[in-house]
């Protein structure tokens, strides 16, 4: 088999009210460099987006183990904020960055990860600072005013930069480096035509 065939999938986390924004960059590229996408509801039961949009999740959370997986998407959603009923998605994050298995959360996801503890020694960031502090979690020192932050294993963003949390996603897995990873970006946030010639140079467009 080849190292695409061998690659374990990347799990995106769905849910009821989920943010259909957040994380279409990241998974159509992962899954243009060779990346099975596999989507994790609370059951196996349809969710429904907040755009409407309703998903049949490929798996339910209890079945996921880190040691088959590549990466933990975790998008925000209005319920990471208006009940407990996401909480075993966090605590699934904590098994993952525990076996060394990257995740990556955006928007309501890190005030899900703030509440598990997971952002009190590590560098992140969000939608803004004061969003984390009323979680009351111990990491206000470690928030980073950025689009997106990397630390160790755990990608974090605002609800605003799904292009910058998606070049994270890909630098860490390392699907894109360098000048090409710059020019994907610049060609994704900043419509800079003239970035699409790195990419096409690369084989990467």
């Amino acid at each position: 088999m080849n190292a695409i065939a061998d690659r374990k999938p990347v799990h995106l986390a769905v849910y009821d009210t989920l943010a259909d924004w957040e994380t279409g960059h990241a998974t159509a590229h992962l899954a243009r460099a060779g990346y099975r996408i596999r989507t994790v509801g609370p059951s196996t039961d349809p969710v429904t987006s907040i755009g409407g949009l309703r998903i049949q999740p490929d798996t339910a959370l209890d079945d996921v183990r880190p040691e088959d997986s590549s990466l933990l998407i975790l998008p925000g959603a209005d319920l990471w904020d208006t009940s407990g009923d996401l909480a075993p998605f966090a605590r699934k994050a904590r098994a993952f960055l525990n076996a060394g298995v990257p995740v990556a959360a955006i928007c309501g996801a890190t005030a899900g990860l703030a509440r598990e503890g997971l952002l009190d020694d590590r560098d992140h960031t969000s939608a803004v600072s004061f969003y984390l502090a009323a979680t009351g979690y111990a990491g206000g020192e470690r928030y980073v005013e950025t689009d997106a932050v990397t630390d160790k294993n755990l990608v974090t963003a605002g609800p605003t930069e799904p292009v910058a949390f998606a070049r994270e996603i890909l630098r860490l897995l390392g699907v894109y480096e360098g000048e090409v990873l710059d020019a994907w970006y610049r060609l994704f946030h900043d419509s800079d035509a003239a970035a699409y010639a790195v990419l096409e140079k690369a084989g990467a467009a």
